[in-house]
């Protein structure tokens, strides 16, 4: 048995739960402070600074104490003890909005629910790359990264980005922000990031400033008039709708990659196969200046 091994079990589970928020946070925003732990576990200030005492005790050197953020950030030599730091594993954590993972189970069902996934592949980028974006994000500064674009523009340069959100799309994750170079606000995907470092010049341009993030539409679609009246009608109470239409409020930002993700049918006179696109937009005139690459 290694030390890392002999170490959780020697931790008990509640306590060790703590410790992995502690690693994620540090790691992940930079930064992790007393306030952090005791709004993430519901603790009082002095349970939470005893937390964060046992972790310095138990990985000596992995947190060193800024006292201009008032918190704790990674050390020269910062390596994992408590929590699993790939992109994989922590994404989801993050999109769940959940202070801690895993649990004292092992293999067993907590809910006694099978559950199962599409084997795509991750299109991640590495954990360091992903430190820095995060950072950025957390601390409200500016990101230069070298990025692939498959437009072949600039491909093999750096650019200076401003981000303030990361996006599941469900096949992918990217992350929203304002391009210096291009001078407006873009998608990144995160798998294209080859190299990324966090400034310390703070970001000009967040998420306010973004219109297209900020903006709410409403995406009208009905099932696909090609389909006969059973099968409308099944996708009718399929999408819960009331009606005849499924309404769906979405950010503009985010029209493309919806109607991508439900397999609308954009075009229009609704020509495409109802057996692979069961959904057709009905307010295409509104929508598709917004979003005008998922138009067919």
């Amino acid at each position: 048995m290694n030390t890392k091994e002999k170490m959780h079990l020697d931790v008990k589970w509640a306590t060790r739960q703590r410790l992995q928020y502690i690693e994620i946070m540090a790691f992940y925003a930079g930064v992790v402070t007393r306030s952090d732990v005791a709004r993430a576990f519901g603790l009082s200030d002095p349970a939470a600074t005893k937390d964060l005492k046992l972790y310095g005790d138990l990985a000596p050197g992995n947190l060193v104490y800024n006292h201009s953020v008032f918190g704790f950030v990674p050390g020269a030599g910062f390596a994992a003890v408590f929590a699993d730091l790939a992109p994989v594993a922590v994404l989801p954590v993050i999109a769940a909005n959940l202070a801690v993972a895993n649990g004292p189970y092992g293999g067993t069902l907590v809910y006694g629910l099978p559950t199962a996934s599409l084997p795509l592949p991750a299109r991640l980028p590495g954990a360091q790359t992903l430190a820095q974006i995060t950072r950025a994000i957390h601390g409200r500064r500016k990101l230069q990264v070298s990025y692939r674009s498959l437009s072949g523009r600039d491909s093999s340069g750096t650019r200076l980005l401003e981000p303030h959100t990361l996006v599941n799309t469900g096949l992918r994750w990217h992350v929203r922000a304002y391009s210096e170079d291009s001078c407006d606000f873009r998608d990144f995907v995160l798998s294209r990031i080859v190299a990324a470092e966090c400034l310390e010049a703070p970001a000009e341009s967040g998420e306010p400033y973004d219109d297209d993030w900020v903006e709410w539409v409403s995406l009208k679609l009905a099932p696909h008039r090609g389909l006969d009246a059973m099968r409308r009608e099944s996708l009718l109470l399929d999408y819960g709708a009331s009606g005849a239409v499924i309404e769906v409020k979405v950010r503009r930002a985010l029209l493309g990659y919806v109607l991508q993700r439900l397999g609308v049918d954009t075009t229009a006179d609704h020509s495409l196969n109802p057996n692979a696109y069961q959904l057709m937009l009905l307010n295409r005139d509104e929508i598709e200046p917004f979003a005008a690459w998922a138009f067919s």
